[in-house]
């Protein structure tokens, strides 16, 4: 086994490295890389839901002085593989959804490829369409597996036989709306060739979360070897999951290349496009059963799950996964059922899966908590498990239960009234309400990371990882020069960029805990062939190791989400005035970091809570509210005193670092806390998100 990890660097409240750059408008985000010669593309989109393009007149377009090129799905150049019809751009008149790409107009100006863009007319053979997620559908599917790889059904025990010898049982349906990622930097594509024929080179300035996952997928899509490819994204504003696959924008923008003669393109998409391009979270319809005795011990549970994907692409969400990790219970169930829709492609939006699921089950947690006439907190720790109840392995650490004691401590939650719509203050209902959150703690594969000393006495150290804003540039430089027993300002650090070794992808809270791991491969690697005193531009180079012990174990990161909310007793108004977070997420690496992801992902999932939707109207296949004056997120006045602590407990079974993810879960428990909250401030139980004035009133 490798030399324990010591601990130095990692561990302090480092500001952001990266932060002077950003704040002085030094760090490049994916549009404002400098290139010379540019030119500026625009799409058209498709006004219908499904159908064919039959027609298009591009002449007024192409007249427009300063138009380069008007391309659509007869001139565009012809794309390798439709392994991926989401990537299937301009290669056939078929129109699979409202607002898919069907033309594009490259020009000398952003504003010129605009406004020529709007010339363009468009005539279609429209089919009739389908937009409505219903549970009662005759046309909802058993998926073959999850997107993340689980079955997509679960059984174990007898759950009619657990649900008979219950005492006390719920059985409620609880729903979760369409929801868009937004990061407030829109998506942005340059893309230039270099060279013609096989000698082609293609350059691509994005914001990614994962530069090597995505040289792959335009591999395939273009029909390049990947070296043909250099993906740069050392600077993103945000990406929630959208910016983690390649979507049709930088198709687009790299067809486009094609055609421009070897002058750069470059493409960002409004905030409207991006409602329909980049993806968003699936809504879900989910029926929660919970059978218990009087004790309130679980004698079954069942999660059954319906959500939608598209028509051409399948992606399904591990919704229920996290319930068969959850809690002990003999007799349990766990079902997916999904509805082709025909609707833009879904994707991943923080925490996919678990956070809509969780909010499911943690509610139904808390009827069957009132139900009883238990604390919350009490009926969960009666339901611990000592084993996963999944794998039946044990844990790599779970310190939930001491998530509900601190949290509770913290809180203030002793003496807790627990009758509902009692206490009124100056005209506002108040209530207190508790969540549990889980998240897997996942390995993701194929990273890789060099050292290289420099004459200035410095240590390069260079993976193809990405930061969305989480802190990499700072904790990997930490966790670097702990590995190297040297200063953090010996560490020069080089990212987001496939000319470097290769990284995994910054999704499903594995960033920081494969990258570091594999940052300090290679450092042990680097230090067993030079020592302490390298020669300059000595090397080493590491794949992320094994870690064989890590499969004995179910690995998760826990936690419990605290709220108090108030509902204005005339208006119905609903605030979250107090929330606290209390986690167990293993080493943290730098808390001021860390911090700032649990209570970003606490303040996504009051936004959620309180104000997200994307309204779709069927009639026409499109959301309405698809931009920041319509489409609600928390902003600084909707949130009152948050705050985030943690238990101090390395996970050394799951890697040498000892880290598990924090970027999911501090979102997953949240809403489901600010719902128990509004139920105990009002006796009003609200199973549908967002939790909106009206629906108190009613």
């Amino acid at each position: 086994m490798s030399a324990p990890f010591h601990a130095h660097a990692v561990g302090l409240a480092l500001p952001r490295l990266d932060g002077p750059a950003k704040v002085t408008g030094a760090a490049p985000y994916a549009y404002e890389h400098v290139v010379e010669h540019p030119a500026y593309l625009f799409p058209v989109q498709a006004s219908i839901a499904r159908g064919r393009v039959v027609a298009i007149d591009t002449s007024a377009a192409a007249a427009v002085p300063g138009v380069l090129d008007v391309m659509t799905h007869e001139n565009a150049p012809r794309l390798a593989s439709d392994e991926d019809l989401e990537l299937w751009v301009l290669q056939s008149d078929q129109v699979f959804y409202r607002g898919q790409f069907v033309a594009a107009v490259t020009a000398e100006s952003p504003e010129i490829a605009r406004h020529a863009a709007g010339l363009v007319r468009v005539d279609y053979a429209q089919e009739r369409h389908d937009a409505v997620l219903n549970a009662d559908s005759d046309e909802l599917y058993v998926p073959g597996v999850l997107t993340v790889g689980d079955p997509t059904d679960s059984d174990d025990g007898d759950l009619d036989a657990g649900l008979a010898a219950a005492a006390v049982v719920v059985d409620q349906t609880y729903t979760t709306p369409m929801e868009h990622n937004n990061p407030m930097e829109p998506h942005a594509v340059i893309a230039t060739w270099h060279g013609t024929g096989e000698d082609a080179q293609l350059t691509i300035y994005c914001g990614s979360q994962g530069v090597s996952w995505m040289q792959a997928e335009l591999a395939t899509t273009f029909g390049l070897e990947p070296s043909r490819i250099r993906m740069v994204s050392p600077y993103v504003g945000g990406g929630f999951g959208s910016k983690a696959f390649v979507h049709p924008d930088t198709v687009l923008a790299t067809l486009a290349a094609q055609r421009s003669g070897g002058r750069p393109v470059k493409l960002a998409l409004t905030r409207q496009q991006m409602f329909a391009i980049v993806g968003y979270r699936t809504p879900t319809i989910q029926r929660v059963q919970l059978g218990a005795d009087r004790d309130g011990r679980l004698t079954a549970i069942a999660h059954e799950v319906v959500q939608l994907t598209s028509r051409f692409k399948e992606w399904v969400e591990q919704t229920a996964v996290s319930t068969r990790t959850m809690y002990a219970a003999p007799n349990r169930r766990t079902k997916h059922r999904v509805a082709r829709l025909d609707l833009p492609q879904p994707t991943i939006m923080r925490a996919p899966g678990e956070c809509p699921g969780m909010f499911a089950t943690e509610v139904a947690m808390d009827e069957l908590a009132v139900a009883c006439g238990l604390d919350p907190i009490e009926l969960r720790i009666r339901n611990e498990p000592d084993l996963d109840p999944d794998t039946g392995l044990p844990f790599s650490g779970r310190h939930l239960v001491e998530c509900y004691r601190e949290g509770a401590r913290r809180f203030g939650w002793e003496g807790r009234d627990p009758t509902p719509g009692v206490r009124r203050e100056h005209g506002w209902l108040v209530g207190t309400g508790m969540a549990a959150s889980t998240y897997p703690a996942v390995r993701m594969a194929g990273s890789a990371a060099s050292i290289r000393f420099g004459a200035d006495g410095c240590y390069v150290v260079q993976i193809a990882a990405a930061d969305i804003g989480t802190g990499t540039w700072t904790t990997l430089t930490q966790v670097a020069a702990d590995a190297l027993a040297v200063p953090v300002t010996s560490i020069e650090l080089r990212i987001g960029d496939t000319a470097l070794p290769p990284g995994s992808a910054a999704g499903r809270s594995s960033g920081t805990a494969s990258w570091g791991s594999t940052v300090v491969a290679a450092a042990r690697a680097f230090r067993d062939a030079y020592a302490t005193d390298p020669p300059v531009d000595a090397e080493a180079q590491a794949p992320m190791p094994d870690h064989p012990e890590a499969e004995r174990y179910a690995a998760h990161s826990f936690g419990a989400q605290f709220a108090e909310v108030r509902v204005h007793a005339d208006t119905g108004e609903i605030r979250v005035s107090r929330m606290l977070g209390v986690f167990d997420a293993g080493r943290i690496v730098n808390p001021r970091t860390a911090r700032s992801q649990f209570v970003g992902g606490m303040t996504m999932g009051i936004s959620m809570a309180l104000h997200e939707i994307s309204v779709l109207d069927p009639r026409f296949g499109h959301v309405v509210n698809q931009d920041f004056a319509e489409y609600h997120i928390a902003a600084n006045a909707d949130i009152g005193e948050i705050d985030a602590v943690w238990i101090d407990e390395p996970d050394l079974r799951l890697n040498a670092l000892g880290a598990r993810g924090i970027g999911e879960i501090g979102i997953v428990g949240t809403a489901a806390a600010v719902a128990n909250a509004a139920y105990h401030a009002t006796g009003i139980r609200i199973r549908d998100l967002p939790l909106t004035a009206d629906l108190f009133l009613a």
